[in-house]
């Protein structure tokens, strides 16, 4: 836009057309208050200004402004601006420019709104929940952040394990320090070795140096020891030595080198059914089942499923940038009725589904995954006992879904909420093979 020194409007682009409303004829040789911009207002209270700063000024530079267009909606804009001389350095006139910010305002004032949320007295962590038993483990972890002994973090897959040991770690005095995980259930017993204690060059084939291990790597802070209960009871042997003498070796080598760590671990197993079994150290379990804490599962704490699905939506909807409202009451209905057999991250997963399948303002029912729809369990095994071991539920579980996907081990997956890879390894855990569900 450009402006007589009196503020009239002499010439605008197509690029001010769309943004303001108004056509070319409407604003020539017209006053550019029309355009009503919050910026001018403040302007013209200036002290000492005939009509605008700007020419007091001579510029306007990244100025943030709300115009009003013709149809009435306001406009977040940024504005620049410019006087224009003649060869004598009298003022003719300014030259301004106009960018339309509204989506970057909104996207900000989403980003504050969610960091506020994550502030809220529903959070600790990362972690959501209101329900008593959420709050016992809240306590639990403010408590065990102060102490230093060995804690052990109980719960099925996707209840958020991982979640609570990082809480322990950020809330206590070794905050500050490495915060490192290992999943010994991704390595098999050689190379988890390798990976916790070091190794020397030349100490097997393919080592060509030497190497640190996680629990040098994590010296002064916290280890996070994920599954737990699939370790070997090899490396149970040197774990042990680790939290009684608090020094590792590296494979391949005899000197001890001490270490300072805090041992966190997690296990979605029945660790005193597998030392009834023999797959797990006796002496090890007391070692590290210290300050133990149970997550509880999605499905005891149904009044935590609204505050979860708002904050996976709020996410995910800031991530996609779809304009998606909210989530619908018969929505929330249907999600409460289900019983989650993967826990908060099936939950997840299904919010990350309703954004791919929702054209809607609202999602609804008919947006989240089918076999969430219907009041039937197809994830479950038949009905059992209170007093089964959990292994057994577990191993019944798997059974049944395997059955019921017709030996898919991705389907199984997607329907018990967790990885194909974790199939597998439960699938070889409790020896079931593929032609036994197909029988």
């Amino acid at each position: 836009m450009i402006v007589s020194p009196e503020g009239t409007i002499i010439s605008v682009n197509r690029g001010f057309e769309e943004i303001t409303g108004y056509k070319r004829q409407e604003v020539l040789g017209h006053s550019c208050s029309i355009l009503n911009c919050s910026g001018c207002e403040m302007a013209r209270r200036a002290e000492g200004c005939h009509w605008c700063v700007m020419f007091q000024k001579g510029n306007l530079k990244k100025q943030k402004c709300l115009l009003i267009r013709k149809d009435g909606r306001p406009v977040h804009i940024l504005k620049n601006a410019s006087v224009l001389k003649d060869q004598a350095g009298n003022v003719t006139g300014a030259v301004e420019t106009i960018t339309d910010v509204t989506d970057l305002v909104e996207k900000e004032t989403q980003i504050e709104t969610f960091r506020r949320e994550l502030d809220g007295e529903d959070r600790f962590h990362g972690l959501i929940g209101v329900s008593a038993s959420m709050q016992k483990v809240f306590e639990l972890i403010a408590n065990a952040a102060q102490a230093d002994a060995p804690v052990i973090i109980y719960g099925e897959s996707g209840t958020g394990k991982e979640l609570v040991a990082k809480a322990i770690h950020e809330t206590g005095p070794r905050g500050q320090k490495p915060y490192i995980k290992v999943n010994c259930a991704a390595l098999n017993e050689s190379l988890l070795e390798s990976e916790l204690f070091g190794h020397v060059k030349g100490a097997f084939t393919g080592a060509y140096r030497d190497r640190e291990g996680r629990f040098e790597a994590a010296a002064g802070g916290s280890i996070f020891l994920d599954e737990i209960g699939d370790l070997p009871l090899s490396t149970q042997v040197k774990l042990l030595r680790v939290l009684e003498e608090k020094v590792v070796e590296r494979v391949g080598d005899q000197r001890p080198i001490p270490v300072d760590v805090r041992i966190v671990s997690a296990t979605n197993r029945d660790l005193p059914g597998l030392i009834e079994k023999g797959a797990f150290r006796e002496d090890f379990f007391y070692r590290i089942n210290v300050i133990p804490i149970q997550v509880p599962p999605l499905r005891d704490r149904a009044e935590d499923i609204p505050l979860l699905a708002r904050s996976f939506f709020n996410r995910i909807k800031l991530k996609s940038g779809k304009p998606i409202e909210g989530i619908s009451n018969a929505a929330l209905e249907a999600l409460s009725r289900y019983a989650w057999p993967g826990n908060v991250r099936e939950l997840r997963s299904a919010f990350e589904f309703a954004f791919v399948s929702c054209q809607e303002a609202m999602i609804q029912p008919a947006h989240l995954p089918a076999h969430m729809l219907t009041r039937e369990r197809p994830y479950c095994a038949p009905a059992m006992s209170a007093d089964q071991p959990i292994e057994e539920v577990k191993k019944q579980r798997l059974y049944h879904a395997l059955r019921r996907a017709r030996g898919n081990q991705s389907e199984a997956a997607r329907m018990l909420g967790i990885s194909r890879t974790s199939i597998w390894q439960q699938m070889k855990r409790f020896g079931i093979r593929p032609q036994d569900v197909l029988n």
